[in-house]
């Protein structure tokens, strides 16, 4: 018999979301948010959910744009630094090591030693209580070469992104393949 747990922010995995903005004087910033996804397909966007306190609220909402950088197991320190610290008060990409790279499509900076980044124009924002979802049309998705599979997609075993626990606030890595999508479920097909 399942156990109730009350309302609460659980789902497994959580994606670690690398959030990149420029603020009102043009300093590039990350921040770490855990509460987003691909929302639509066509036209391709990503939503992202922040509280209006984070640093990062008030740069999307003026400059109309964010990327999305996916970091990978090795960056484990410098994500997480990324939701310890405001960049309100350091300069977080000096401190993590990191180069600002200033996206050619949307006026927002990314990561250039993360793998995977998504370049997105603000589409929509929705109230939804303590945080604010930001839904992003994705403009461009960049990738390292060497995350890259023989058919040019990203690999997740190259990229081996952080996920992250909710319930116990830990990070992860992922796993190995367990089976195809749209195929492996057709065995139950009558």
């Amino acid at each position: 018999m399942k156990q109730s747990l009350g309302a609460k922010t659980l789902l497994f995995p959580t994606p670690v979301l690398m959030v990149g903005t420029y603020d009102h004087e043009g300093k590039p910033n990350i921040m770490n948010a855990a509460w987003g996804g691909i929302c639509c397909s066509q036209p391709p966007c990503i939503a992202v959910s922040l509280r209006k306190a984070t640093h990062t609220y008030a740069a999307i909402v003026e400059r109309k744009a964010f990327t999305v950088g996916i970091v990978s197991e090795k960056q484990v320190k410098q994500a997480d630094y990324m939701g310890v610290a405001s960049g309100r008060d350091v300069d977080k990409f000096a401190v993590a090591g990191l180069t600002a790279v200033k996206s050619d499509l949307v006026d927002a900076p990314y990561a250039a030693e993360f793998p995977f980044v998504l370049e997105c124009r603000l589409l929509h924002t929705l109230e939804i209580g303590l945080h604010t979802q930001f839904v992003g049309e994705i403009m461009d998705v960049k990738a390292d070469a060497d995350v890259l599979g023989a058919d040019g997609l990203p690999d997740i075993l190259k990229l081996k992104p952080l996920v992250y626990d909710t319930g116990h606030r830990g990070y992860y890595g992922i796993g190995s393949l367990l089976g195809q999508a749209f195929s492996i479920g057709k065995e139950l097909v009558e």
